[in-house]
């Protein structure tokens, strides 16, 4: 498979990078760091820039089978009304505009493929539950996920799958970070998981490569729109429940007091 994989040089995406292309996948690699191989320096934040990359791509590629993307800021780290609004706008830049850039300079690529194409994004911590402290993180995150489940409603009858990945508890620089800022900053709760948190991240990344790899293969076609767990979740069976899949199952969404027994006027 061609692939382009956003965020390649560290953490997930440099482990999914180094060991997609072990396993005989042709990588295009992009961060603003330099790498080895066919790779680009680009901020994903950066329209102009992500578009000459594509440009660059489709030069060597006629098509991709596939765009994984893993680039992505945690910081800002400590309460939100006491945050530099200059410093969100960053975080939601690249984690937001940036998966829907990459998304949108890749697309004409990801159509041209013979096989089914496959778009898989990254979700993060405070996508599903407030995160007190991670503000523009857990916010950019979960337009992440409403990006995804957008993108798969309006590509019916294309063929054309996108997902997002909960990777779950993995030390990366992010934990770092979470060290370095403190308890002061990013709460006790969050200090004392990071501080808690195993260096040794194999069993968990095997996990998130398995899930990507199923996400990319014809297992999971016509699968989309969905948000996936590489720790709790199922998704080795996904393939079996697909008719399973078409409603509300592993998405976002409103909860109202029916929903949990409750009637509080509701009609």
């Amino acid at each position: 498979m061609n692939l382009v994989i956003t965020g390649s040089s560290s953490g997930i995406g440099k482990f999914l990078a180094d060991l997609l292309a072990a396993k005989g996948h042709a990588v295009c690699r992009l961060a603003r760091s330099p790498q080895p191989g066919f790779a680009f320096r680009c901020d994903v934040s950066n329209w102009p820039a992500l578009e000459k990359c594509a440009e660059k791509v489709a030069a060597k590629w006629k098509a991709i089978d596939a765009l994984i993307c893993c680039a992505g800021v945690q910081e800002p780290i400590g309460p939100a009304m006491e945050m530099d609004p200059a410093a969100w706008r960053s975080s939601l830049a690249v984690n937001l505009d940036g998966t829907f850039f990459s998304i949108r300079a890749f697309y004409s690529l990801l159509c041209r493929a013979q096989r089914r194409a496959k778009v898989v994004c990254f979700s993060g911590g405070g996508a599903t539950s407030p995160r007190p402290n991670f503000a523009a993180y857990g916010v950019s995150k979960t337009g992440v996920v409403r990006l995804v489940e957008t993108l798969a409603a309006e590509w019916q009858g294309q063929a054309l799958d996108i997902n997002a990945v909960s990777p779950g508890a993995i030390f990366t620089r992010m934990t770092e970070q979470v060290l370095a800022r403190g308890a002061a900053a990013a709460g006790n709760a969050e200090f004392e998981r990071a501080s808690k948190q195993s260096r040794d991240n194999a069993s968990e990344l095997a996990k998130v490569l398995g899930l990507v790899e199923f996400l990319l293969s014809p297992r999971s076609d016509r699968i989309s729109g969905k948000l996936i767990s590489a720790v709790w979740d199922p998704w080795e069976k996904l393939d079996q429940f697909k008719n399973d899949l078409n409603g509300d199952i592993y998405t976002l969404r409103r909860i109202v007091p029916k929903d949990r027994g409750k009637t509080w006027g509701d009609k």
